[in-house]
């Protein structure tokens, strides 16, 4: 899954100029990708080391990303 998203990131980033910066991911993706990264231990920190925000997507077949100027861990704190 981690290299997957890597793959995403760099292809978004070729194509938009600028990193993403959220992940749109269904459940089985996030538990996948808690599984393949099972050394960190809270979303903080995953959010971080990913340096996306991840929004669970139920209806997200595959994961997607975005890039918007909103930095939601202050948006959503306020």
């Amino acid at each position: 899954m981690l290299s997957y998203l890597v793959k995403l990131a760099s292809e978004f980033e070729r194509k938009h100029g600028q990193r993403p910066n959220l992940l749109y991911i269904n459940q089985a993706h996030f538990q996948r990708l808690r599984q393949d990264l099972a050394g960190i231990p809270g979303l903080g920190e995953l959010v971080k080391f990913l340096g996306m925000e991840v929004v669970i997507a139920p209806e997200s077949n595959h994961p997607h990303l975005s890039y918007s100027h909103v930095e939601w861990q202050t948006a959503i704190a306020v």
